[in-house]
């Protein structure tokens, strides 16, 4: 695979992982996932910041984002000169949920640190959601996978996402969305 290529479609592919922790904020608050409950350790198991509705809409957003690629995807490649893999439902929602499932397992690991809430941990900030989104993606749908994600676009994958998730989070640090530049 040319190396263009590979980075179109690692970028299209991850998309529906990428979105969902953004979106997770703009519907945030609401009852926290883990009820104030705490650990053997006596931190909290996630922390305010992992809430039932910022999950339930994060993983809507993605679904429904990878859902809206596929209806532009024949233009999108038209364009770009690339062929764009399509999102099947299950995988629309394992990428999705992945990218969650992968922030909130984060959190937790955070917390068993004894991290506060937005403490920066190096590498599981920017790689944490693509790992549980990859891998629920593989086990929902495995010939989806090893069609899509080989072994080229999985090594773009992990160097791309650390790249866009510090230039992104700087930028809305910069806007004031968040409060640490990580």
């Amino acid at each position: 695979m040319h190396a263009v290529e590979a980075v179109v479609v690692a970028f299209w592919t991850m998309l529906p992982a990428y979105v969902p922790n953004n979106a997770a904020v703009l519907a945030g608050g609401g009852r926290p996932i883990d009820g104030g409950r705490t650990w053997r350790d006596g931190n909290r198991l996630l922390g305010d910041g992992k809430t039932w509705r910022g999950t339930l809409f994060g993983t809507f957003a993605g679904a429904a984002l990878a859902l809206a690629l596929d209806a532009v995807a024949p233009a999108v490649a038209d364009v770009v000169g690339v062929t764009l893999p399509g999102f099947p439902p299950v995988v629309a929602l394992s990428l999705s949920l992945g990218a969650m499932l992968g922030d909130i397992l984060a959190s937790f690991l955070k917390r068993r640190s004894g991290r506060e809430r937005g403490a920066a941990f190096p590498l599981l900030d920017q790689l944490d959601f693509v790992v549980v989104a990859l891998a629920l993606t593989a086990v929902a749908a495995p010939g989806w996978f090893r069609d899509t994600f080989t072994l080229t676009v999985v090594v773009v994958v992990l160097v791309l996402t650390p790249v866009l998730h510090v230039l992104t989070n700087g930028v809305a640090y910069l806007l004031g969305l968040k409060d640490e530049p990580w």
